[in-house]
């Protein structure tokens, strides 16, 4: 055995030694249980092995026992179901205020954005003791992020987006896998995970020459006019997007949606699918005009659109 073996990988994430707990707790039970019944089923054999004279005994009912064995496994169920459920539903509970990373997966590769403009492919830099918040899609087939140091893993899907978080606790670089069968070079699917201290972090972060997703998307949506419809007073032919993320977008035909993400995405690549209530469907699909990327940025130049501080797309830097 090297010095390197690990039976379990490196705890460094808030949920890795939770995770940990109730998989060891998993664990004694079913060996627990595996050796108890190995035994009595050895013991039963050799105990009431067939004999020659042996006289067969009638055995009556038990109650007693038979709610008992009933009652202790419905018991060590229900914890392992409400301690697994509890740090599910955590897991699945984003925190307020993190740090926004968006994530594109592509045979065979993950393309990382971080904000003001810093962009990774299979590497991905985090500060340490932040939440960080990974919003993913697929731009082909079906991935899967997983990062077993931090006991994380989230499907990446084609056409709708996936959200992970997680909070790393030990600064290091750890593997980052897709553990879903992708196509032929999936097993080189492989990335790192970098974890730093926040001063490190931000020092890396403004050590860039690329533009933020925001001024890309600017520059996106003047290269294809969409202000010549989306209008800030709200004139235009299609509604003002000033202030429409997390707002209540009211339907055509009923009904209503949250401006989230999804709903943006769906709006650009498939406007057919949910028209805004008083307007025409006449919006263009962008579909193989604009590629995952693409739309996140054009989704993060929208999430800037406030009321009094909506940037004007000729502000944009220009492409070189």
């Amino acid at each position: 055995m090297t010095p390197d073996f690990r039976l379990f990988p490196e705890s460094a994430s808030t949920f890795a030694d939770r995770v940990d707990h109730l998989y060891a707790f998993l664990v004694i039970v079913a060996v627990f249980f595996t050796a108890l019944i190995a035994s009595l089923i050895i013991y039963f054999s050799i105990k009431y092995r067939r004999r020659v004279h042996h006289e067969h005994v009638q055995i009556t009912g038990n109650y007693w026992l038979e709610a008992t064995w009933a009652i202790i496994p419905l018991m060590l169920t229900m914890v392992m179901f409400v301690w697994g459920a509890k740090i599910f539903l955590e897991m699945r509970s984003m925190p307020a205020n993190p740090l926004n990373i968006r994530v594109v997966g592509k045979q065979w590769m993950w393309k990382i954005q971080h904000p003001l403009g810093r962009a990774e492919i299979n590497e991905l830099h985090v500060p340490m003791d932040q939440p960080v918040q990974l919003n993913m899609i697929s731009q082909d087939v079906i991935h899967s992020f997983y990062i077993p140091a931090f006991r994380v893993k989230q499907d990446v899907l084609p056409g709708y987006y996936s959200s992970l978080w997680f909070q790393a606790t030990k600064p290091g670089r750890y593997h980052l896998f897709c553990a879903e069968y992708c196509g032929t070079n999936h097993s080189q699917m492989l990335g790192t995970v970098v974890v730093t201290t926040p001063e490190e972090y931000s020092s890396w972060l403004a050590n860039t020459s690329g533009e933020s997703s925001e001024v890309a998307g600017a520059r996106l949506f003047e290269r294809f006019r969409c202000d010549n419809c989306h209008k800030t007073d709200g004139l235009g032919d299609g509604p003002s997007l000033t202030g429409l993320v997390g707002s209540r977008v009211p339907l055509a035909g009923g009904g209503a949606v949250i401006a989230n993400d999804q709903y943006l995405r769906d709006s650009i690549l498939n406007p057919a699918k949910q028209v805004v209530a008083s307007y025409e469907p006449i919006m263009p699909s962008y579909q193989g005009q604009l590629n995952e990327a693409d739309v996140q940025q054009l989704i993060a130049y929208i999430e800037t659109l406030k009321p009094g501080n909506a940037p004007r797309p000729e502000s944009a830097a220009p492409s070189e």
